[in-house]
């Protein structure tokens, strides 16, 4: 169960100590891209502690998730549509949603 967050932490630190930038013109994808991942990050944890964790679903979900992503916000720029503002929507509720069942649970022990 800790695996995750160790690899969010030590992802964020890597980050954060790298000298990185995206360019402007990707920074909706990067941006879609990021939330995705840590929408899927913070429901494996979530299904760990629910005792349904399953990596292969996991791994299909981080990696669909932050396609369907950059898809949305790639057809948005192509039609002249801030589609990615759907993904942020979407993947903001259900970050918020996976912190407030994580923090209940932990808060139940």
């Amino acid at each position: 169960m800790w695996l995750p967050i160790l690899g969010l932490v030590l992802g964020l630190a890597i980050g954060y100590v790298s000298p990185f930038s995206v360019p402007i013109e990707y920074a909706k994808y990067f941006s879609v891209g990021i939330l995705a991942a840590l929408d899927s990050v913070l429901g494996g944890i979530r299904s760990a502690q629910e005792d349904h964790f399953d990596s292969t679903v996991f791994l299909s979900g981080f990696f669909s998730n932050m396609l369907l992503a950059a898809a949305l916000a790639y057809i948005g720029d192509r039609i002249g549509v801030d589609l990615y503002l759907a993904a942020i929507v979407a993947f903001g509720v259900r970050l918020f949603n996976n912190l407030g069942s994580i923090r209940r649970h932990l808060l139940k022990k």
